[in-house]
């Protein structure tokens, strides 16, 4: 299958916890990191999922937040990856940032281009990544 989603990351079902409409997943991904997503209760039955599972994440690269500066900030998105700038590619409304959060996980963004230059966003530059649970689509083979 190919996605438009530029984010795609593969990981391990830490944990499945259904509440009455929805079911929170955590995926385990390489390098220890996790990521929380809310899906369905009849997603996450069709999909099968319990601990141990392989699974991906999918994530829009517009559904990101980069943020800077947040070692001390409390922020309602269950997802906050720490990382490094890779790179920055600019344009006149938007631009997109490669962040490395770590062992091989890329995840790209895409903000305004004002947002960027406010941030000081630039290759070698700490950033994080936010993400809502909300916006986790989970996937398996």
């Amino acid at each position: 299958m190919k996605l438009s989603a530029r984010n795609v990351l593969s990981g391990t079902v830490a944990s499945v916890r259904k509440g009455a409409v929805n079911t929170e997943v955590i995926l385990d991904l390489k390098g220890g990191s996790a990521l929380v997503s809310v899906i369905t209760n009849t997603s996450a039955d069709n999909l099968a999922l319990k601990q141990g599972t392989a699974a991906f994440a999918i994530v829009k690269a517009s559904s990101i937040i980069v943020g800077t500066e947040l070692e001390k900030a409390k922020i309602s998105a269950r997802n906050i990856l720490n990382g490094t700038v890779v790179k920055v590619v600019e344009g006149p409304v938007s631009a997109e940032v490669d962040l490395d959060v770590g062992a091989g996980n890329t995840i790209v963004a895409v903000i305004t281009e004002e947002s960027a230059k406010r941030l000081g966003l630039k290759a070698g530059s700490s950033a994080y990544a936010m993400i809502k649970a909300s916006s986790v689509i989970i996937g398996v083979e």
